[in-house]
């Protein structure tokens, strides 16, 4: 209200103009906390809009490693099976009369070998990585669940 209209009341009633200008202040004054209230709660919504959108690209570049560690987890599955499952006699028969020395025979079995072990080690790493993430996913779904309930709760 401006000061014509105060004073104007003012002057209409003497007796509760002191009164009415203080109602006044205090409309004022709550018309300012409602702002206040609306502003905090528009930026409360951008600041969960902002925290939605990074949990969601998160969860999408999850889902993709996911996807491609899964990938990778059955080929070297694939892999390990391939090598743990013997070939047939006749198979390792031809393998072996190919090799015209026992030197030629020990550095097969000594690529046989290593690749085992290589094979083994991206193995475990996979199964950690996978767990690594797990984890991460959890503790961000966690996170987001908090938030949320904080957010109603206000």
């Amino acid at each position: 209200m401006g000061y014509r209209l105060k004073h104007t009341i003012a002057q209409r009633i003497p007796g509760m103009s002191q009164e009415v200008v203080g109602w006044l202040n205090e409309v004022k004054d709550l018309q300012q906390q409602v702002r206040a209230a609306k502003a905090a709660e528009q930026s409360a919504h951008a600041s969960t809009d902002n925290w939605r959108k990074r949990y969601e690209i998160e969860a999408e570049q999850r889902r993709t490693e996911t996807l491609v560690l899964q990938n990778t987890i059955a080929q070297l599955q694939a892999e390990l099976d391939r090598l743990k499952n013997p070939p047939s006699v006749t198979e390792m028969q031809a393998e072996v009369f190919q090799f015209q020395t026992v030197a030629e025979l020990q550095a097969k079995l000594a690529e046989v070998w290593r690749d085992r072990d290589r094979l083994a080690q991206d193995l475990k790493a996979e199964q950690l990585s996978h767990a690594q993430t797990r984890k991460n996913l959890t503790t961000a779904l966690g996170d987001t669940v908090d938030m949320l309930s904080k957010l109603k709760q206000s």
